[in-house]
């Protein structure tokens, strides 16, 4: 919220009935709450839904977004607040740019994040130039992250909610992005403050539940959805030590995930093992003790940078990095490598790392994002 009079709450010295914002509108409660807020501040909103994926088989899936029931939702939203709203038919856009990727991903041992990409090659991407189509001064989000202004620009930071925060999964927002975007809840304290802004406003989504499953993964069986993008892909093969001896067979590399000890099916063994590689190329699925799994050196690739400065000056330097969403940033150090590679020193081990994954970095001394990448080469 600028502190300076001439500026409105979106951060344009004009009155809000002159600027307009296109609202990203999932059908759920936060979305939800960023429309009809703004449009209650006067501001000229429209709302915009797209269409991601076939919806039919999440249509009652209540911990699914981008449904059909979604949709719905989104329209009822904008018809109480009086705004008009769109849905947008993004599938070929969207199977091509992320669930394409995540199959291929998958396939190849990774863990893959399709949210990301999603924020990144769809929603900041294509939804974002609609926005600019329509004449938009900016686009605004449910998101809980925050942006603020520093010397050198906007910059992204943590969530005050640290419960609600999802900078991990915008860290590839670009410089050119963040100047359009906005994020409205991310200075709430909490959820709760959230639902109750949509009962102040009697949104008919005030107690719809929170999204849990990857929208095109409804009822979070990743395996199933991968052996229907790519028939054949479920072969069995061993299940072998790190030294290569055969201890059992397994149903198919795509069932298995890095850090996994549960259902190997591998009996009578002396300490738990854990699968610490997934070799696609031999169909072998390699578990060892839980010791394997600890990573101290992650390299990163596709680095997209929001500190100061150029990436490639940063010789080296303390950051803070997370490499799950549900994990709290740990002390790291990061050094920047030529074509947007990276190396990043863990001070203390992480257990489970996985090629796919993203890799985030925070400024240790602040809430501030300084970008992040995506972790390879196992």
């Amino acid at each position: 919220m600028p502190l300076d009079a001439r500026f409105n709450s979106l951060g344009f010295a004009k009155p809000p009935s002159e600027t307009r914002v296109v609202v990203a509108m999932s059908g759920g409660v936060d979305s939800s709450v960023v429309a009809a807020e703004l449009a209650s501040e006067g501001y000229d909103v429209v709302g915009v839904t797209l269409q991601l994926y076939d919806h039919g088989a999440a249509l009652a899936k209540k911990g699914a977004c981008c449904a059909g029931r979604d949709i719905h939702d989104a329209r009822r939203v904008a018809e109480e607040m009086g705004f008009p709203h769109y849905v947008l038919d993004y599938e070929n856009v969207f199977q091509e740019a992320v669930i394409d990727e995540f199959a291929e991903s998958y396939l190849g041992g990774a863990t893959p994040v399709p949210c990301i990409r999603c924020n990144e090659r769809v929603k900041f991407k294509d939804l974002l130039e609609t926005a600019k189509d329509l004449d938009a001064d900016c686009m605004a989000t449910g998101h809980y992250i925050q942006r603020k202004m520093g010397a050198g620009g906007p910059e992204l930071h943590a969530a005050a909610d640290a419960a609600r925060d999802q900078s991990y999964f915008l860290f590839s927002t670009t410089p050119e992005q963040l100047s359009y975007l906005r994020f409205p809840l991310g200075h709430l304290a909490s959820k709760a403050e959230t639902r109750a802004l949509a009962a102040r406003y009697g949104l008919p989504v005030a107690d719809k539940p929170d999204s849990q499953d990857i929208c095109f993964v409804p009822d979070g069986n990743y395996a199933k959805v991968i052996e229907k993008l790519r028939p054949g892909s479920a072969e069995p093969g061993e299940i072998v030590d790190s030294e290569g001896r055969v201890l059992g067979e397994h149903r198919g590399v795509i069932h298995y995930t890095i850090g996994q000890r549960r259902g190997l099916g591998i009996g009578g063994l002396t300490e738990p093992l854990y699968v610490v590689k997934l070799d696609v190329e031999t169909r072998q699925v390699v578990v060892g003790p839980k010791a394997m799994l600890a990573t101290r050196t992650i390299p990163v690739k596709e680095v997209n940078w929001l500190g100061d400065g150029a990436f490639e000056d940063v010789a080296e330097r303390e950051i803070a990095v997370k490499v799950r969403s549900t994990r709290p940033p740990a002390p790291a150090i990061l050094r920047a490598k030529p074509g947007r590679l990276a190396e990043v020193e863990l001070l203390s081990p992480e257990e489970g790392v996985s090629p796919g994954q993203a890799c985030v970095f925070y400024d240790p001394g602040s809430t501030r994002i300084l970008g992040g990448g995506w972790i390879w080469r196992g």
